[in-house]
């Protein structure tokens, strides 16, 4: 194993660079991985372009501890691991070895609050640890706690998961990402409710197609939606909806708020949406997607992650229309295991090689930043070893 890792930094927004750090040594409980692909993700594009709250008006509320080593949807290969951290990391209880491929869960949690205790499977822990990729200064403790490096430093505590046989590492690196589409099931959990909540053949609305869009157009049309409408501002984007199951597609900047909004209601006998998702990342997003829906429909909200400003809503609409709002931070730690093997049985049902549209070196890590903030991207990989 080497003795220095390369890593590319984010030292304040708007700025990456690359250090060398000294490899840690290895801790009771942990283990060393090494990283083979990271996805950029909203929430990195966001710290990038200097919008760095996260968890606003929560026992976690952080403004990122800048320098940071970015990177959270990571696959990896042990290449270090003791006894106790082969037996306790795994969250499955696999015994993990050297040369296991994994991925991982960015929140550490305690474990012991009454979060923990009652709604383990999602990370609302009232003392979060951290999160890799986000919440630790890569000045810190073992430096290493993000995927945009050679090599990643797992504290104990974290969850690991056994990527398996046969599943591209560009699709494990996206596990993360179709885990936040987990919003879906939580709105099934409603459909025992007369009209309520995710029922077989409804109509979905996703604002947004990048990544996460796409995500929950693929959840939604393997859970049995009816119709699925996408919007996005990019064409590209809208294509590659269309491809993953999206029925109807309209562009935000061909088509005005009305005429979206008509098209929904055409597409649904006049009445609107059953559910409607934001993935679009931004506060603007939201008003409009209210209106998408019928009466006592669902609006799910996973995509303001990171604190990016508020938006004027009149409150009475959703009085009047009975509408249920659904905020969903994160995803659930109990889901990847489901996903990654949902990927492995899907895998010739879906064009996934499409999501993947730009890979590039450590070196390369801001550029990879900023092209995935540009209409013509999708999910866009650092590999780590690239030369």
């Amino acid at each position: 194993m080497e003795q220095t890792v390369k890593a590319a930094v984010l030292t304040q927004p708007g700025h990456i660079e690359t250090r060398i750090f000294d490899m840690p040594a290895l801790g009771r409980g942990a283990a060393i991985c090494k990283v083979l692909m990271a996805g950029v993700c909203g929430t990195d594009k966001h710290s990038y372009s200097g919008e760095t709250v996260q968890y606003k008006g929560t026992e976690n509320e952080i403004d990122l501890p800048f320098p940071i080593i970015q990177g959270h949807e990571i696959v990896m290969e042990i290449a270090a691991i003791d006894e106790e951290g082969a037996r306790s990391l795994e969250y499955d209880g696999a015994v993990l070895q050297v040369g296991d491929r994994v991925t991982i869960c960015p929140d550490v949690v305690c474990g012991k609050c009454w979060y923990c205790k009652n709604i383990p499977s999602y990370p609302w822990c009232e003392h979060l640890q951290f999160s890799y990729g986000n919440m630790r200064s890569c000045d810190d403790g073992n430096h290493l706690y993000g995927g945009f490096a050679q090599y990643l430093y797992v504290e104990p505590g974290a969850r690991l998961y056994k990527v398996p046989d046969g599943l591209p590492n560009e699709m494990a690196a996206f596990t993360e990402v179709l885990c936040v589409a987990h919003t879906l099931d939580k709105a099934k959990e409603f459909s025992g409710f007369s009209l309520e909540g995710f029922n077989f053949d409804d109509t979905v609305v996703v604002q947004g197609c990048g990544p996460l869009g796409v995500a929950h157009i693929i959840k939604a049309r393997m859970m049995g939606a009816g119709k699925i409408i996408a919007t996005d501002i990019s064409d590209y984007k809208l294509d590659i909806a269309k491809a993953f199951g999206a029925d109807i597609v309209m562009n935000v900047h061909q088509t005005s708020e009305e005429e979206r909004i008509s098209r929904v209601k055409a597409e649904t006998n006049g009445r609107g949406a059953d559910i409607a998702v934001e993935c679009v990342g931004r506060p603007e997003a939201f008003p409009e997607g209210l209106r998408y829906l019928r009466k006592a429909g669902m609006y799910l909200e996973p995509g303001n992650f990171v604190d990016c400003g508020g938006v004027t809503v009149n409150v009475h609409e959703i009085c009047a229309n009975n509408l249920r709002i659904i905020g969903m931070t994160n995803h659930t730690h109990n889901c990847y295991k489901q996903v990654m093997e949902m990927m492995l049985r899907e895998k010739d049902r879906f064009p996934w090689p499409r999501l993947f549209s730009h890979v590039f070196s450590l070196d390369e890590a801001e550029r990879a930043v900023q092209t995935s903030m540009t209409p013509e991207s999708m999910k866009v990989l650092i590999d780590p070893w690239k030369a």
